[in-house]
């Protein structure tokens, strides 16, 4: 090792990698991009000028714009240092970042890119980026900006370091009893995996995604009807290229999520060990690596803000579909409409837009947005790249599906509406405002209906008159007894706009996730598919009813508060695990409407986003593997012939095991449902009561531990630190398994001695 050493520093000083100022190139292309930008600006200035966005719009098309240049002139500045000249030196701050030692494509960007966007202190975005880069140098004015981000930083740096530490302890906790336990457990289920996009853009490939783990059923080419990898194989790098060639989009492996081992996990489930690059061995502490690998960035990560100095890190909003495949467009459940303007409006909350190749196979599937415009038409070829649908991302729309003539319904003015003249432009708008403040206003319910020419209401093709109801906030886009066309807009209901989510929204993010909080105005979700009706209201609350395509449900009641913006209209079919109020996604509310694996593919997805946002990679099974620990425990539903009670927590295995000695005589088993629980809840309440009295609340603990009369099996890693025994993973998990094999052997031996001898003088045969 020490010669190995030398060797390095040898060749460390022969290579010469040092870092100078030559090597930080300026893109060429830079100052191009920046003129581009800046006559978007201008022209979304006019806009907002001429009164056609609101000051918010016209704020989030800035920031958006400035973004998405900062990004482009990172990417040309990456291509411009790594290209190198035959006989040449590679570029060593080229080499330095790619190769992951020192520095980042964020920190390079500043140096030689643009500094791009600042957020104040508030956390909102300054819509005036820093054009210069360091090697350039900033003005008085774009240092002044900058001098923002630098001082938060260093505040932030000192309180983060903390709170990082305590989300690992927390991590450990949970997960430190997750070892590898035996190498198959014989599943068939598993979790269904594709790439990760945004916007058009792949962020994570499916191959990224599925490489290292074992497939639950068997991988096959739909076009020759040939297996490439049968189930329960590990997916190699080599079968990736074949999977790739066989364009299949969706691939089903197994996860640690529905591993069925009794205690810990198995080998074919968590897949490779990632440190060896092989199946990994039994006696694993899988779930300590997992906390470490999740806890570890964290700390970095709270320095990487003060790194970036505040610099805004949005990411560009989604505002269009784009074709992945070249292929033929097919709609499903298409309800369209053209407006006078003459562009095609969906109508319709589930219309999904489909690419499907020339041998019929589907190899795309979008939902779109209400309200937004299409591109191509049923039947049209399309190429890779090529935008399929477009909408406004900062704004949602109340879209007319009728012609006919607008009346304001409860549009007082000045109680549920007001002119809002815009100081710098002198234009008005019309803006619903918050009603129920006022006396008067209080049984208010401000809505536009249709009406034909002789004043009565326009039926829709279900037979409900066309009326939109109008929330707070809303910018009112036609005039009273106006005439319009199907498709037309009547309203815009404006989006937050954007704050910086950089990770001091992170961190605090990804414990709200793995502490499963719910959040505030939290989405409310679809229940079952059906037709969303309107009650009647409450005096502060709206009423919607979900009246479900299966017939033997119940309907299902909601009451929402007046000021939030419900996302459907009367009539509407939804499906389950539609958003009917905008807000959060509540974690609580997908596990119990859409399951284990749609609650799983949310929390990855969403706290990979805050992680790859600072540019951090983290493999999904880590936290797969603390999603397994937060879903331990079963909510009994319906007791069955068991000695469970209704609406008692019992822990999975021990719900299964009584269940199976149920069957086994014949009787009705115990029905139950999976709690999600957040990190430091599943620590209190782990089987063992020494781990939970080491990590918070002691007295609590043991004083129920003793109540209860608890017994403590010592089956994770902490208890069996504290009482002094050797750890049961790595080699400790062997002599552990040699120890249980050595008991059995004893046992049997006894059970032997003790059989009641036969004629021939031989102990009587013992199973």
């Amino acid at each position: 090792v020490d010669r190995l050493m030398g060797l390095g520093f040898q060749y460390a000083t022969r290579g010469g990698i040092s870092f100078g100022k030559d090597d930080l190139i300026i893109p060429e292309a830079k100052k191009k991009l920046i003129d581009e930008t800046k006559a978007y600006v201008s022209e979304f200035e006019q806009q907002y000028a001429d009164g056609l966005i609101t000051q918010g719009e016209k704020y989030n098309k800035v920031v958006d714009a400035w973004s998405q240049c900062t990004d482009r002139v990172a990417e040309e500045m990456m291509k411009a240092m790594s290209k190198t000249k035959p006989g040449e030196h590679v570029n060593s701050v080229y080499m330095m970042a790619h190769s992951g030692a020192r520095g980042s494509v964020a920190q390079m960007k500043q140096l030689a890119g643009m500094r791009g966007l600042m957020a104040r202190p508030s956390g909102d975005i300054i819509e005036t980026p820093i054009i210069s880069n360091f090697k350039e140098g900033l003005n008085v004015l774009e240092y002044f900006t900058s001098t923002h981000g630098a001082r938060k930083g260093l505040a932030d740096t000192a309180l983060k370091t903390a709170n990082s530490g305590y989300l690992t302890r927390r991590l450990v906790d949970v997960a430190q009893d997750c070892i590898i336990t035996e190498l198959d457990c014989g599943t068939s289920h598993g979790i269904s995996l594709s790439a990760v996009m945004e916007g058009g853009d792949t962020i994570a490939s499916l191959s990224e995604r599925i490489l290292g783990r074992s497939a639950a059923t068997d991988i096959v080419d739909t076009a020759s009807g040939k297996v490439i990898l049968a189930a329960g194989d590990l997916i190699e790098e080599d079968v990736l290229d074949q999977i790739d060639t066989a364009g299949i989009d969706t691939v089903k492996i197994r996860s640690v999520l529905t591993c069925e081992s009794k205690n810990g996990i198995c080998s074919k489930c968590y897949g490779r060990d990632l440190a060896r690059g092989i199946l990994v061995n039994s006696g694993e502490a899988v779930g300590v690596i997992a906390a470490q690998s999740i806890g570890e960035p964290g700390t970095q990560l709270t320095m990487r803000t003060f790194h970036i100095g505040g610099a805004a890190q949005g990411g560009a909003e989604q505002n269009s579909i784009e074709a992945v495949h070249a292929g033929t467009i097919q709609f499903r459940n298409k309800n369209i409409v053209t407006s006078s303007s003459g562009a095609d409006m969906v109508l319709s909350r589930n219309c999904e837009v489909l690419i499907v190749d020339d041998q019929g196979r589907e190899r795309a599937r979008n939902r779109i947005p209400y309200g937004s415009k299409i591109l191509v038409k049923e039947g049209d070829k399309v190429q890779q790249g090529q935008k399929l649908v477009e909408w406004d991302p900062y704004t949602i729309p109340i879209v007319s599906e009728a012609a006919g003539i607008v009346h304001y319904v409860d549009l007082v003015d000045g109680i549920s509406m007001r002119e809002v003249t815009d100081e710098s432009t002198g234009i008005s708008n019309r803006v619903v405002v918050d009603w129920k403040q006022q006396a008067r206003g209080s049984d208010l319910r401000p809505m536009i209906s249709i009406r034909d020419k002789k004043g009565n209401p326009v039926l829709l093709g279900s037979g409900i008159e066309a009326r939109y109801f109008l929330s707070v906030d809303s910018i009112l886009s036609v005039e009273n007894n106006a005439e319009i066309q199907a498709g037309d807009i009547l309203a815009r209901v404006p989006r937050e706009t954007t704050k910086t989510r950089d990770i001091t929204g992170g961190l605090p993010r990804v414990s709200e996730l793995f502490e499963a909080r719910h959040p505030r105005d939290a989405a409310i979700i679809a229940e079952f598919d059906g037709r969303v009706e309107y009650g009647k209201d409450y005096k502060t609350k709206r009423r919607i009813v979900i009246i479900p395509t299966n017939e033997e449900l119940e309907p299902i009641e909601y009451l929402i508060p007046k000021g939030r913006h419900i996302t459907v209209h009367e009539g509407d079919i939804v499906k389950r695990g539609d958003l009917l109020v905008d807000g959060n996604s509540d974690p609580h509310d997908i596990l119990r409407v859409l399951g284990v694996e749609a609650l799983a593919s949310y929390l990855v997805n969403e706290i990979q986003q805050v992680y790859r946002l600072q540019g951090v990679k983290i493999n999904d099974k880590h936290i797969e593997v603390i999603v397994r620990q937060m879903l331990q425990k079963y909510e009994i539903t319906d007791p069955g012939e068991t000695i469970f009670v209704r609406g008692e927590q019992i822990d999975r295995e021990e719900f299964f095991k009584v269940n199976q000695a149920v069957i086994d005589k014949n009787l009705r088993p115990a029905s139950g449902t999976p709690v999600l629980q957040g990190i430091t809840k599943a620590s209190l309440q782990t089987k063992s009561f020494i781990s939970a009295a080491s990590f918070q609340e002691t007295t609590r603990v043991l004083t129920e531990a003793a109540v209860a009369g608890k017994t403590d099996d010592l089956i994770g890693l902490k208890e069996n630190v504290i009482v002094g025994r050797l750890i049961p993973a790595g080699t400790g998990s062997v002599i552990q398994n040699l120890r249980k094999l050595a008991g059995l052997r004893d046992q049997e031996a006894l059970t032997a001695r003790s059989l009641p001898v036969d004629d021939t003088g031989k102990a009587s045969s013992y199973a």
